[in-house]
């Protein structure tokens, strides 16, 4: 099963608001067919309840299990963001969006946190300088 491809992982140079941030990983998300139009609102459901962020620059971004008809398969969008996000007061360089179909989701979670849990590797998605770059660094999601 392959969560991510190469399109749906971008770098950008500067900085963007938290919920402009949210809205490019729910956008890629349904680019990828794997959510419907109403996953973003289902993203700021969860963030209004809790902060989708996990330390090490990391957000993960994902909708509520009330919203689960929203999510069509199992996909994830990563985005860097150069200039950082202010995610609730927190420095976030990389917005992870998730879409889990049943219980995929905890599965990809644990995925995304055992990479970002080494430091190593942060610096190296950090360092990466292409779309593919990353790819290459994060297929391990795909396993």
């Amino acid at each position: 099963m392959s969560v991510l491809n190469v399109g749906q992982i971008r770098i950008h140079p500067g900085s963007v608001a938290k919920d402009d941030a949210m809205a490019e990983a729910a956008g890629i998300l349904q680019d990828a067919g794997a959510v419907t139009g109403a996953y973003l609102d289902a993203m700021r459901q969860r963030e209004q309840t809790v902060s989708t962020y996990m330390g090490n620059e990391l957000a993960i971004p994902h909708g509520t299990n009330e919203t689960k008809d929203a999510i069509l398969a199992s996909a994830l969008s990563f985005v860097r963001y150069d200039g950082g996000v202010d995610w609730d007061g927190e420095k976030v360089t990389f917005v992870v969006g998730i879409a889990g179909k049943g219980d995929e989701h905890l599965d990809i979670l644990s995925q995304i946190a055992l990479i970002f849990s080494e430091d190593e590797e942060v610096e190296r998605l950090k360092a990466a300088a292409t779309p593919e770059d990353l790819y290459a660094l994060l297929s391990s999601v795909n396993d």
